[in-house]
């Protein structure tokens, strides 16, 4: 197998952490553990200003040479990938310094970049540099979740599949709408197909200061309802997924570790009437994912396999995500391009002067010199206001009192899963 040269920028959890005390045979969480475990690459050196870090990183995964910086890393080269691991408000400037070092894939954690248009610049110049751009939105490669997505197909295309078409798709995540609200954007996306955003909640300022967790109402191109329900991360971590469908309901769980699949029976109380099934839980391959990725990445490089998360699609999530951020907190362009006054959809509970400068871009031209400016498609004037004018309140007429129906007050209650 071809072995393929490979540099770690930042030497935290993602990096290598999460695997450091985990066992040889447990499917590797990271870019280190994952390069390894693949054996198609050699991890040649990593960038990292923490001396002590970076240290403890090189005896972990036998890297012979550490570097501060980037710049200085160069002497290592060249390479053929570059993991990008750093904190996200370091990542413009460290994009711009790997294309110093001309490697061939960069392979870089979400988001790109703190902005779109920031991510924006950033996968445009790489395009240009002629490097490709994999992007860890890990669940793209997660083999049941692809399973799915050719499933879903199916149903859509009218070829059948084990579900048919989907009805209605519910999400659920906390800590923030482009830390975590972004990865399942992005598994929307890749299951539905292409999100409009209808209306936004109150944000939630449940973790970071700059990236609330928004509850929000958008649809695929088909008219498919997807509602993002908040979590607060104060509480407990989550990230979940229920599809709707014509045939059944399919719940990932427990960020993708788990699955559970409700299937069309005939009611055990009601004649003639069809409900689903209490479930079946299975384990997930959510954690085959990390592995995955590394493999297309490989591929990728040796036999010019297309990768199945890059620059163009995590940009695609991350502008969405910035919308509905945006039009939380009252600063949607659209709403003002339709003559109406710019507000959110719902009044926030927590001050928008907390988040001076959320959601705005810190791009400076130093960060990406190749790039003097950056066209953020804007929606036309023409373009309809999604958001649904709130009605005048009218009183209904009295009605008979209807008699009541057996079968509604006596349905089981169904336990959550």
């Amino acid at each position: 197998m071809q072995q393929l040269r490979v540099l770690i920028v930042g030497c935290g959890n993602i990096a290598g952490g999460f695997d450091a005390e985990r066992p040889a045979s447990a499917p590797p969480l990271t870019h280190a553990g994952a390069y390894w475990r693949h054996g198609g690459f050699r991890l040649v050196a990593c960038v990292e200003p923490d001396a002590a870090r970076r240290e403890a990183f090189m005896q972990r995964w036998l890297i012979e040479k550490g570097y501060p910086t980037i710049e200085a890393a160069a002497v290592a080269g060249p390479y053929d990938v570059v993991s990008l691991c750093s904190p996200t408000a370091l990542h413009s400037a460290h994009i711009a310094a790997i294309l110093s070092l001309h490697p061939r894939l960069l392979f870089c954690e979400k988001p790109v970049t703190a902005s779109g248009a920031e991510t924006a610049a950033a996968v445009e110049v790489c395009a240009a540099a002629g490097v490709k751009m994999a992007v860890n939105h890990n669940r793209r490669w997660a083999p049941d979740i692809v399973r799915l997505k050719r499933e879903l197909q199916a149903g859509a295309q009218g070829k059948g599949g084990p579900w048919g078409a989907v009805r209605s798709a519910i999400g659920i995540y906390n800590k923030g709408i482009l830390n975590n609200g972004s990865h399942l954007v992005d598994l929307v996306q890749m299951l539905l197909g292409p999100l409009e955003l209808i209306a936004a909640g109150p944000p939630l300022f449940d973790h970071w200061k700059d990236d609330p967790t928004v509850p929000a109402l958008l649809q695929t191109r088909q008219g498919v309802p997807v509602t993002l329900n908040a979590a607060h991360a104060g509480d407990y971590a989550v990230f979940e997924l229920q599809l709707l469908t014509e045939r059944g309901m399919i719940a990932m769980e427990d960020g993708g570790a788990g699955w559970r699949v409700r299937r069309i029976v005939a009611s055990p109380h009601f004649k003639g009437y069809a409900v689903l099934d209490s479930g079946q839980r299975t384990s997930g391959e959510y954690h085959a994912s990390t592995l995955a990725a590394v493999g297309n990445v490989h591929d990728a490089l040796t036999r010019g396999v297309p990768l199945a998360s890059t620059g163009e699609t995590a940009l695609a999530a991350q502008r969405l995500c910035e919308r509905i951020g945006q039009r939380a907190l009252g600063r949607d362009g659209a709403a003002a391009s339709a003559h109406r006054a710019v507000a959110p959809d719902f009044e926030p509970t927590t001050s928008p002067a907390t988040l001076a400068g959320a959601f705005a871009s810190t791009r400076s031209p130093a960060l990406l010199p190749t790039l003097n400016e950056v066209h953020v498609p804007r929606r036309s004037a023409a373009a309809p206001d999604m958001r649904p004018d709130t009605e005048p309140e009218t009183r209904p007429e009295p009605q008979p009192e209807p008699q009541p129906d057996p079968q509604a007050d006596t349905q089981p209650e169904t336990q959550p899963a």
